[in-house]
């Protein structure tokens, strides 16, 4: 059977900040749902693969060594590999991220992610 998922309802129902929630899979991409609030990652690349970040609510930015790119709830940015960057969350923002197996690890995600 094919379910449907809902990512505010998924993305709500987690308890804590910087807890990642995996939300599906398509091909060998992750889809991952969290809250983030209060937090600049550090600057790092994911050399094998894009990244993208969708806004489900909230707003954030993403900041490059030339400037900042701001988000707001609907849009998404995609991250080719190789681009240094990092989030930049100050308010309560929901997102999902779509990336490839593997790419998220405890150093570029300021030691949230654990498998």
């Amino acid at each position: 059977m094919v379910n449907k998922i809902n990512l505010r309802d998924k993305v709500s129902s987690i308890d804590s900040l910087f807890t990642y929630l995996r939300v599906g899979k398509l091909n060998d991409h992750m889809l991952n749902v969290l809250k983030a609030e209060n937090r600049t990652l550090d600057f790092h690349t994911h050399e094998n693969s894009d990244e993208m970040f969708y806004c489900i609510e909230g707003e954030f930015d993403i900041e490059f060594h030339d400037g900042l790119t701001h988000l707001c709830e609907g849009d998404f940015i995609i991250i080719p590999k190789g681009t240094k960057h990092r989030p930049v969350c100050k308010s309560l923002v929901k997102c999902l991220l779509i990336e490839v197996e593997g790419t998220l690890n405890n150093s570029n995600t300021g030691g949230a992610y654990t498998k």
